[in-house]
């Protein structure tokens, strides 16, 4: 592993001539380089519409990223009319079907230029207008520059509507702190949705007023026996809150019916034989089961998912479903046939893991496929039939497995996962025979049996998040190794400076340390 102490100013000198427009990760859909590059000066502005509180909130987040590094002080100010020095950030109804998140930037000697349709474009601009600038721009204390950026056009817009990080907090507690600093890391690359892994055998992460023991017994311990932890409330709006602030929404998973051995350790009547088992700190799984027959199981499941849906304003509402060797396949099918209306209820879209597809999805539903053959047939059926799906192959895009066989985190059950192998695949035809047309988006899951601090995340996340992300956002066409190695590298400063613990593969060509 590599300890950076972030501020770290080591790559400013190879940065110093201006990067290409197109050196950016993901790779944008379409640039046209030239023209005169602009320099962010002392009497740079960040100028943004009067009429949009959002558009100001991410004029601000610019602003922020920025000063500490250049030391200019970048004031926020109006839109003036006609108007177009410095850094603009501009919102048009008219701005060529860019959609929900894509952007326009433009960059000419007077300033840049952000234009989008709407607010999550604009921050998805300043993604791409950061990484254009050199990596020492994200250093806290002053550096020497210059901080120029190429000339040209970028016209940007997400192949995929769902491209998602998900983080296990169940197997290890992460606190809202190193969750907030997963999702900044995740935000630079442009993932949109944040799936929290909130329950599991070895721990229970969410408040419920209802059932109280769920968090203060069942969130007490972890992998290996350590402390645990468990979110209240105000803590997990607390991440809703700053995640949207990324433009990322949260999807919460309560797993069900298996992976539940905290719950039925908090709760003794959710038991069949009503006999509570003690709290499980290892790392088997498919042993656990809720009591398909009883009533009280669905009550408990009515009562978390209500409280849940409260503090969620995302559509998603993840109700897990894998692994459940301990149920049979009747019951396992009477289970999610009685759950899934629960989640409907509260207006909220069902999001589960692809082994739903072996019972009933409803209307609507969202199977996460998670194999490494892509011929399930069921899943296949499924997709066929409207079922629409979130592609997680987790021998490509599982960010636990270990990337060769030295690595001394992470798991190998799905093989070796070099940088290589998360970008090696396409959503759209992984499963053979599903219709393209059913692919949602990609998540890249972090689980945590190994996993339990913020160094082991950017360890395991980093350089494999951003093919994930890659394969996410850009057009298929765009899909290039040799292309996209070279652009990972250039990252590698970046994450020096922020201070993010990466893999060094050897597969990518880093700039050697100086």
């Amino acid at each position: 592993m590599v300890g950076v102490t972030a501020g770290a100013t080591s790559a400013a000198p190879r940065d110093a001539a201006p990067r290409p427009l197109s050196q950016v990760v993901p790779v944008p859909a379409a640039v046209h380089e030239g023209g005169a590059p602009y320099s962010i000066g002392e009497r740079t502005a960040i100028r943004v519409p009067e009429g949009s509180p959002e558009a100001v909130r991410v004029g601000r987040y610019l602003a922020a990223l920025l000063r500490p590094s250049t030391g200019y002080p970048l004031p926020v100010r109006p839109l003036a009319a006609g108007g177009r020095d410095g850094i603009v950030l501009a919102l048009s109804g008219h701005a060529g079907g860019l959609g929900e998140e894509g952007y326009r930037l433009d960059v000419t000697k007077h300033g840049v230029a952000i234009t989008a349709e709407r607010p999550a474009g604009l921050f998805h601009g300043v993604q791409t207008l950061r990484q254009l600038l050199p990596a020492a721009v994200e250093a806290r204390t002053p550096q020497p520059g210059p901080w120029t950026v190429s000339g040209g056009t970028v016209t940007d817009a997400p192949r995929y509507s769902y491209r998602g990080a998900m983080l296990d907090v169940s197997r290890h507690f992460f606190t809202v702190a190193e969750v907030e600093r997963y999702i900044d890391q995740l935000s630079l690359y442009k993932i949109n949705y944040l799936h929290l892994h909130l329950s599991d055998d070895q721990g229970w992460r969410i408040a419920i007023r209802s059932w109280p023991r769920l968090a203060t017994y069942g969130g007490s311990t972890e992998v290996g026996g350590g402390a645990g932890g468990y979110y209240t409330e105000a803590q997990y709006e607390q991440i809703v809150r700053y995640a949207a602030s990324r433009y990322m929404t949260v999807v919460p998973e309560i797993d069900m019916p298996a992976h539940t051995n905290a719950a039925l350790a908090s709760y003794a009547p959710l038991n069949c034989d009503g006999v509570a088992p003690p709290l499980y700190t290892g790392t088997n799984v498919g042993f656990s089961s809720l009591c398909v027959p009883k009533a009280v199981t669905y009550g408990f499941i009515a009562d978390v998912l209500r409280e849940l849906a409260a503090l969620t304003p995302g559509p998603y509402l993840h109700i897990g479903g894998d692994e459940a060797h301990s149920t049979s396949a009747a019951d396992y099918a009477a289970f999610m046939d009685r759950v899934q209306p629960l989640v409907a209820a509260h207006g909220k879209t069902v999001l589960a893991w692809h082994e739903i597809t072996n019972a009933h999805p409803i209307a609507g539903a969202v199977a996460q496929y998670w194999g490494t053959a892509g011929t399930e047939k069921g899943v296949v059926a499924a997709a066929k039939a409207g079922t629409r799906l979130v592609m997680s192959p987790a021998n490509h895009t599982y960010l636990d497995m270990k990337y060769n066989r030295s690595t001394k985190l992470g798991l190998s059950w799905a093989g070796y996962t070099e940088v290589k192998d998360a970008y090696g695949w396409d959503p759209a035809t992984f499963l053979q025979g599903a219709p393209a047309s059913a692919v949602l988006g990609v998540e890249a899951p972090l689980w945590s049996e190994t996993i339990s601090t913020s160094d082991d995340i950017g360890y395991m996340a980093f350089p494999r998040l951003p093919a994930i992300a890659e394969l996410g956002w850009s057009p298929a066409a765009s899909h290039d190794w040799d292309a996209f190695r070279a652009r990972l590298a250039a990252q590698g400063p970046r994450w020096d400076v922020l201070g993010i613990d990466y893999y060094r593969s050897p597969q990518v060509p880093w700039p050697a340390d100086e």
